[in-house]
């Protein structure tokens, strides 16, 4: 089953949600301030003329001795005092201000003995018309702003959930999955032209993919290649030293013989290590499953490696495990702590969790840090580098967590957690 994502849960989406929102509003702010600036001032314009005009004609029939007719009148009380000043000192002037509770629209020029000739026009149906645009801009512009945020969301959750796959194929190979791929549909050959079907075009994302793919790609051949070649060599070196082991058994006693014989077992030993890793690394690996009381198998795998370990049961328990391969982790992890540690070493079973512990300088950083690496060892010890290698991988076919730390006062410390039912 394909595992759901939520979609806004990146930062990337929320910053692109974010950006979108803050450029729709802008540009909605910007659109809605021109339109309004625009309109208004042509409906202002439009009043000024008009008044204007009215007070032409109510100036002429003034001048002629002719009544003032409905709108005109001289020095009306309503008119505003920075607009009754202006005529007085012998200017026109216009002016939008309530009369009545009414937006009203003045226009006042001067008279005989300095007084002022006014001329009020209904300024009611401009406002209204004003007041309505923007009120049109404003569901407008909310309109817009919430189907451009509708689409960009689409988008950008289209784009974050196959980051969001790509991330998720790119943890899986780091976990060792190197069969994960992205298989982004952008990423696919172009079609053959009889199909007529154009191919999608590729963005930056289905770039990374593909470039994940092929990464991908290229470490499982070359990984596989080293498996091959380790297990080949495993292989070939197990006849000669068969013949080797057996011709070695013949030299005669003396100390010669004796370092002959160390060699030829090392060298079995390695090779045998190498055939183990190489199994490991084919995942086939196929347990032979019992309930064991995990103190005693503890016991008996301490006795085999002979080498002097102390075992202390905190809380006996009994598991369902692979007692060959269980014994076979416990025997490495003592054998490195006595190879590469100090005394005194101690394993402990406290219910399903072992740990093994010497008093040495501790583990190398890098191990602690990406656990054990093949061939890798620190400071120019002996050995090759094998021993916790197999112990982590036995440990992952039986289903344990085996981790690596040292302790503050010093000495390694590995911890074997086992699965309980």
């Amino acid at each position: 089953m394909r595992p759901t994502l939520p979609r806004w849960s990146g930062t990337l989406a929320v910053k692109a949600a974010a950006f979108i929102t803050v450029m729709c509003c802008a540009l909605a702010a910007l659109l809605g301030v021109l339109v309004h600036v625009q309109v208004t001032d042509q409906t202002v314009g439009q009043a000024r003329d008009q008044a204007l005009q009215r007070l032409e004609q109510a100036t002429e029939r003034y001048e002629a001795g002719d009544p003032l007719r409905r709108g005109a009148a001289m020095d009306p009380p309503e008119l505003p005092r920075q607009l009754r000043d202006l005529a007085v000192a012998g200017d026109r002037g216009t002016m939008v201000a309530d009369r009545e509770g009414r937006p009203t629209m003045w226009a006042a020029g001067p008279a005989d003995g300095g007084r002022a000739l006014a001329v009020a026009v209904d300024y009611s149906q401009q406002a209204r018309t004003i007041e309505g645009l923007d009120r049109a801009i404003l569901w407008s512009s909310g309109l817009a702003i919430g189907a451009t945020l509708l689409v960009g969301a689409f988008a950008v959750t289209r784009v974050t959930r196959r980051l969001h796959t790509t991330a998720r194929v790119a943890r899986r190979i780091s976990a060792g999955d190197l069969d994960a791929r992205v298989n982004d549909p952008r990423t696919a050959p172009r079609t053959d032209p009889p199909t007529k079907v154009p191919a999608r075009p590729q963005d930056e994302v289905a770039a990374v993919a593909a470039a994940l793919d092929s990464m991908a790609s290229s470490l499982q051949g070359k990984l596989l290649a080293e498996q091959r070649f380790t297990a080949d060599v495993a292989h070939e070196l197990r006849t000669p030293l068969t013949g080797l082991h057996a011709a070695a058994e013949l030299l005669p006693p003396g100390r010669p013989t004796e370092l002959v014989r160390d060699r030829v077992a090392a060298l079995r030993t390695l090779t045998e290590d190498l055939l183990e890793i190489s199994r490991l690394d084919t995942g086939r690996e196929r347990l032979e499953l019992d309930t064991e009381r995990l103190g005693p198998l503890a016991e008996r795998a301490v006795r085999a490696a002979g080498n002097g370990t102390e075992v202390r049961v905190v809380r006996d328990v009994s598991v369902e495990t692979d007692r060959r391969r269980l014994e076979r982790v416990l025997g490495n992890l003592v054998a490195n702590a006595h190879k590469h540690g100090r005394g005194p070493v101690v394993l402990t079973v406290d219910g399903p969790v072992v740990t093994v512990r010497d008093h040495g300088d501790g583990f190398p950083e890098y191990l602690v840090a990406h656990g054990p690496q093949r061939f890798r060892t620190e400071g120019g010890t002996r050995g090759h580098g094998l021993g916790l290698t197999i112990a982590l991988g036995q440990a992952e076919v039986l289903g344990a967590r085996l981790g690596f730390a040292n302790a503050p006062d010093g000495g390694a410390v590995a911890t074997l957690a086992l699965a309980v039912e």
